[in-house]
């Protein structure tokens, strides 16, 4: 089948159910015109409905953040704040299994791209890292989440922990094809991902939600440093957001500024994205008075960061992201 009639049969059939699982998206896209705007770099969603899009094995719906959080949640409250594109990522219980955010994206790609989930390492027999990467890549996938050893499993591994074939399949084909791997880390996971870097300096690589500085309530010099050193490589850039788990934790999340402040200085607002990582509520993360504010989150950088230039808070909310995800250019 050839690539346009692939991508026909998509859109009139596995499309359709997607959209019939979030009827009310379906509605939105449809009633209103689609303007480039604001990109949210990271949302995670996913359907209450388990019989079109089945959980993992070993997952259930008592699993699940809440029954539901669809792009139509998030664009309800995003579209009036400007917010008309998201980087969907996938979700956890749905394992490796991305036909929700693939049949998503396939609906309407100028709205929708994704990030997907590629096991590097494995002890069963599947497909190579870097195949799969470059497979799910036509399907509007073109970034691929990696955890950090601060944020993953032991695997009783040692400093080096990404010295692992599978991972160096992902770097290369990260470089070869334009792709993005996306780091879930903390600070202590710096140094081996410079390494890497290091060695594949043509790979896209990003720092997700700040590099998690901030997480215990406080701001150490030390780690802002050791993120800002990541700058060294031109082709890292850095998600800036998740700010309702930063700091204090609290709208209007002002004590996050001088934080972002030191990462554009560091990187430049061409390889800065800002995030929400919607859902802002959810298990694990203290509710506070006033609660989570997906419009606060926006506000941070569109109305706060008076530190930035126009240009330079287009570049954040916009243009970094449509770059690296819609504008991209692939071999």
């Amino acid at each position: 089948m050839s690539e346009i009639a692939r991508r026909d049969f998509l859109t009139s059939v596995s499309v359709a159910g997607a959209l019939a699982a979030v009827p009310s998206l379906a509605n939105s896209l449809s009633d209103s015109p689609l303007q480039a705007g604001i990109i949210d770099a990271h949302v995670h969603v996913w359907t209450g409905d388990t019989a079109r899009y089945p959980l993992a094995p070993g997952f259930t719906k008592e699993h699940l953040w809440q029954p539901s959080h669809t792009p139509d949640d998030i664009l309800k409250e995003a579209r009036g704040l400007g917010v008309t594109r998201l980087n969907l990522v996938q979700m956890t219980w749905y394992g490796v299994d991305h036909s929700y955010i693939e049949d998503l994206i396939a609906s309407d790609p100028k709205q929708f791209v994704g990030t997907g989930v590629v096991p590097a390492v494995t002890d069963v027999a599947g497909p190579s890292p870097d195949d799969t990467m470059v497979a799910l890549s036509r399907k509007g996938i073109v970034a691929f989440r990696v955890r950090g050893k601060m944020a993953r499993p032991p695997l009783g591994d040692g400093p080096q922990w990404l010295d692992h074939p599978g991972y160096e399949k992902m770097f290369q084909a990260g470089a070869k094809h334009n792709l993005a791997l996306s780091f879930l880390m903390g600070p202590a996971d710096l140094p081996e991902l410079g390494r890497m870097c290091t060695r594949f300096p043509e790979t896209p690589v990003i720092i997700d939600h700040l590099c998690g500085i901030g997480a215990n309530g406080q701001f150490p010099e030390d780690e802002i440093q050791a993120l800002s050193k990541m700058a060294e490589h031109r082709k890292v850039m850095v998600k800036v957001g998740a700010f309702y788990a930063r700091g204090a934790r609290k709208p209007p999340y002002l004590d996050c500024l001088p934080l972002v402040r030191r990462v554009v200085e560091a990187f430049g607002p061409d390889r800065c994205m800002w995030e929400t990582d919607s859902p802002l509520t959810r298990p694990g993360v203290s509710q506070t008075s006033p609660p989570p504010s997906y419009e606060a989150s926006l506000a941070v950088i569109r109305d706060h960061a008076d530190f930035l230039s126009k240009s330079d808070k287009e570049k954040i909310l916009t243009k970094t992201a449509e770059n690296l995800f819609f504008k991209r250019q692939s071999s």
